[in-house]
């Protein structure tokens, strides 16, 4: 945004968000607060939704528009926000998703009447090399029950016949009992010297997981857009996804997508991926094609500069 002339102040707010501690909360009124009246203040839906006691309140003031990844109701476990979501969505001077579906499903659930779409961007990458062609198999996401890693594991012990290795990447901190259900069903299927969980990557770790993957396996229960598939893309990454949200839009008519949450339909899948190198050059080329389609951040930046000085102005949506 700010190579695009913006003016940004970028604001880190800690805590345990969408369910902060008091302190946190406290923390989140007085940075809001501080702000100038009349200022345009986009704010990350994991913060926002989840206090509308802190938050609407200062949208009287400032122009407060939420950024949502993902309705935080259809979260795995998270039921009990809904209704805090609604109270601060309708209070917000603009609410942005992150995919058509996402914003479809804020209509719907919320009963808004107006939801701008601003897809991620994605960084240029080089042409992932991958290992045998084949076997390598790269699941990106925190490992949580709504990722999926867990229906992941159990169709990988349906084909332990085959020859394959998988990395589980992503942060095992947000789910401890999830994260222990993942390692216990791998020890039980007896795939601990073939799934690996190194927690999460950035930088060039996760560029040489990348960079090494014949095929991204995204299993997730629920997913709003499915930032890995671009990644995946960009890269020239076959794709094997669950059906759900905005995966096949992000895939753009590219990869192979199963029914969420079937393992059996995970595990065909998985078999159809190692068993028909016909498909394996089809999914290839598709992935290759998908990469020239793909947009750069610099595009999302215009669309939110745009969102943002509409709010700022009062011009409707």
């Amino acid at each position: 945004m700010r190579a695009a002339g913006a003016t940004v102040a970028q604001v880190a707010v800690a805590g345990r968000w969408p369910r902060p501690s008091v302190p946190e909360r406290g923390a989140l009124q007085r940075t809001l607060a501080a702000l100038p009246t009349g200022s345009a203040v986009l704010i990350d839906g994991l913060v926002a939704c989840g206090v509308p006691d802190v938050v609407v309140p200062q949208s009287r003031r400032l122009e407060i528009v939420v950024l949502v990844h993902l309705p935080l109701g259809d979260e795995v476990g998270a039921a009990d926000l809904a209704d805090r979501e609604r109270e601060t969505l309708h209070a917000a001077a603009a609410v942005v998703a992150t995919s058509p579906w996402t914003a479809q499903r804020l209509r719907e659930k919320h009963d808004l009447g107006s939801v701008d779409v601003v897809t991620p961007g994605v960084d240029p990458a080089p042409s992932a090399v991958g290992t045998d062609g084949v076997g390598r198999l790269l699941c990106v996401g925190s490992v949580t029950p709504t990722k999926g890693q867990d229906l992941l594991v159990e169709a990988l012990a349906h084909v332990a016949d085959r020859s394959w290795s998988c990395d589980l990447v992503g942060p095992l901190g947000r789910a401890p009992a999830h994260v222990a259900d993942v390692r216990a069903a791998i020890t039980r299927y007896g795939l601990d010297g073939r799934i690996r969980m190194p927690g999460a990557l950035v930088g060039a770790p996760l560029a040489a997981a990348f960079a090494a993957a014949d095929l991204l396996v995204l299993p997730s229960r629920v997913e709003a857009f499915g930032m890995v598939v671009t990644e995946a893309s960009a890269r020239g990454i076959p794709v094997l996804a669950t059906d759900v949200g905005g995966v096949r839009s992000a895939l753009g008519g590219a990869g192979l997508l199963v029914p969420t949450a079937d393992v059996p339909a995970l595990s065909m899948g998985l078999i159809r991926w190692f068993d028909r190198p016909d498909l394996r050059t089809e999914l290839r080329a598709g992935a290759q094609a998908r990469r020239t389609e793909l947009t750069g951040w610099e595009v999302t930046s215009r669309c939110l500069i745009t969102i943002l000085d509409r709010a700022r102005s009062g011009t409707p949506a």
